[in-house]
């Protein structure tokens, strides 16, 4: 379905309910930069099949969403799924995000809902508290000058930066099918779009965030995660307070993909449990 968030911008919503109405609760998938929706497709296929109501988006700008000029940072993307929460009337929800959507997320939580409506958070391998190392304040991070060339080089060669970058994205064996899958799925998102956000995800630092979030929060990520560092969910982890971090041996930042079987055991024990 299409649901307009702001005048003349649509975004694209998949809501994928049980037929039989399900255990009365709600997984929400935000994906991250520059994926569209379809990075949780092995989640969307299996867990409806266990009574959990599964929704997730397309980002404006990415996948099936309108692609407006604007609106390309944290605030915006924040205040578009809670919108759009409001508008399905939505309660008891498990928000799940992953990459730059474990960060947005946070804002969403800080910024737009106070409890009412989540009640729970899973950081999948997000760039939290901030994906950039800031000289002489941490240990871990991207250096600026390699997400620089990165930007750079998408403006000059949008499909080869693409697939340089997929190049870090997994730690296992990744078919040659696959591959093609994702850069395509890549491909989706508006070449503005990508850059403008590619800034925000450089720029923005969601630390103060990180220490308001007081619902239940399980932090899953890739031991070998060469976009979002390791050393990154650590930080998160000492941030939130209660959070519990989850490590994930055999991945890098594909870890939805690479251990789908271990995230999803994970992900309902967490649910269940905590």
């Amino acid at each position: 379905m299409m649901i307009e968030v702001e005048n003349g911008v649509q975004l694209y919503v998949e809501d994928l309910r049980p037929v039989d109405g399900g255990n009365g609760q709600t997984l929400f998938f935000v994906a991250g930069w520059p994926v569209s929706h379809r990075i949780f497709d092995y989640q969307m296929q299996m867990l409806p099949y266990l009574g959990y109501r599964c929704i997730t988006l397309d980002l404006r700008g990415f996948g099936k969403s309108d692609k407006p000029w604007h609106g390309y940072y944290y605030d915006r993307f924040a205040e578009d799924i809670s919108f759009i929460m409001d508008v399905l009337n939505l309660e008891n929800v498990v928000l799940v995000g992953f990459s730059m959507g474990g960060a947005i997320c946070t804002r969403l939580i800080t910024k737009y809902d106070t409890g009412a409506r989540v009640e729970k958070l899973v950081l999948a391998g997000a760039t939290t508290p901030f994906l950039v190392k800031k000289e002489n304040q941490s240990t871990f991070g991207l250096p600026l000058a390699q997400i620089d060339h990165l930007l750079q080089q998408m403006q000059i060669d949008m499909p080869q930066a693409i697939s340089d970058f997929g190049g870090t994205f997994y730690y296992q064996y990744i078919s040659p099918e696959y591959k093609s899958w994702f850069q395509q799925m890549c491909l989706e998102g508006a070449s503005h779009a990508i850059l403008q956000s590619g800034v925000a995800l450089r720029n923005e630092d969601v630390s103060s965030d990180l220490s308001q979030i007081q619902i239940p929060t399980g932090i899953f990520h890739g031991a070998h995660d060469q976009i979002a560092q390791f050393q990154g969910a650590v930080a998160t982890q000492q941030a939130i307070p209660g959070s519990l971090l989850y490590r994930f041996e055999e991945s890098g930042h594909g870890l939805l993909y690479e251990e789908k079987n271990r995230f999803q055991a994970t992900l309902l024990d967490f649910i269940k449990n905590t």
